[in-house]
């Protein structure tokens, strides 16, 4: 049985979505959770963590209102306001919906690469586990840094990390910078990962799974098979991948596991780590 910890819906418009460039117009369209199941049914992928795509409530108000009707969408990582004065009550509103798991702010196309470092938004992060969210964080190697000062100020929060931060993948020339501070933060035992996103880092014409294997080697090595999870980042995926290939290639590189680090890490931890209900449902189940 297997969780997908990281995917997006969406209702396509340029408006909403101007970082979909013409380079990746395979994303330039809907994408809605029957098309998840369908590209899924081959996997074992038994239900999925839905990730907030635009900062907007409106946007965590309707996926929350599809995880109420589809038992698939097993927990939401929904936007709200952290650096507002109404982060609270935007919270509160949401306290009613069981599958609001955690909050994501898109750090990564923040101008500022100490934006994590801020009063406003750390303010906003001190009261999360109150209302026992996770906080995914969303950044580039470059954010790293900053990354770490912000998960120590605040040890009693649950943090992942999304696509093991988003290093440079080519085959031949590894991303040291990157590797350095991925591996400071995972000392922090109140992170956790998802290995997710890497394939569109790829900066190589082609890939294949010995493209992904080194960062799949520190990956584990840093966060061990208790704090890594898998994830799909679809439909991003598909402008360099498809659903069944990302997973096919995680496959392959997760044999080396135990049986227990498997259950772990296929669906274990983001069971665990976001508190999601069971059982899981079957991928077959009707919305």
């Amino acid at each position: 049985m297997r969780i997908d910890s990281h995917h997006h819906l969406w209702e396509y418009s340029a408006a909403d979505y101007p970082w979909i460039s013409d380079s990746m117009s395979k994303l330039k369209r809907n994408f809605r959770v029957e098309d998840l199941r369908q590209q899924s049914a081959s996997t074992d992928i038994r239900g999925a963590l839905t990730v907030q795509a635009r900062q907007s409530i409106q946007e965590t108000e309707w996926l929350l209102e599809i995880s109420q009707s589809d038992a698939f969408v097993l927990g939401v990582v929904g936007w709200v306001p952290l650096t507002s004065e109404e982060v609270h009550a935007s919270l509160e509103r949401f306290r009613e919906f069981p599958k609001f798991r955690a909050v994501r702010h898109v750090v990564q196309d923040e101008p500022d690469d100490n934006f994590l470092l801020g009063e406003a938004f750390n303010r906003g992060v001190s009261i999360l586990a109150n209302f026992e969210l996770v906080y995914d964080i969303l950044i580039y190697p470059r954010q790293l840094e900053a990354a770490v000062t912000f998960v120590d100020r605040h040890p009693q929060q649950s943090f992942v990390l999304d696509h093991i931060a988003k290093p440079r993948v080519q085959s031949k020339r590894h991303d040291q910078e990157w590797e350095q501070g991925f591996r400071e933060l995972a000392r922090r035992d109140h992170v956790s990962c998802k290995f997710s996103g890497i394939v569109t880092e790829v900066r190589d014409t082609e890939w294949n799974t010995d493209v992904i294997r080194p960062y799949w080697e520190i990956a584990l090595e840093a966060f061990g098979a208790e704090r890594l999870m898998f994830g799909s980042d679809w439909p991003v995926c598909l402008a360099r991948s498809t659903y069944d290939r990302w997973g096919e290639t995680v496959t392959d590189l997760a044999r080396e596991l135990s049986e227990t680090e498997q259950a772990a890490f296929w669906a274990g931890n983001v069971a665990r780590v976001y508190q999601l209900a069971s059982p899981v449902p079957d991928n077959s189940d009707p919305v």
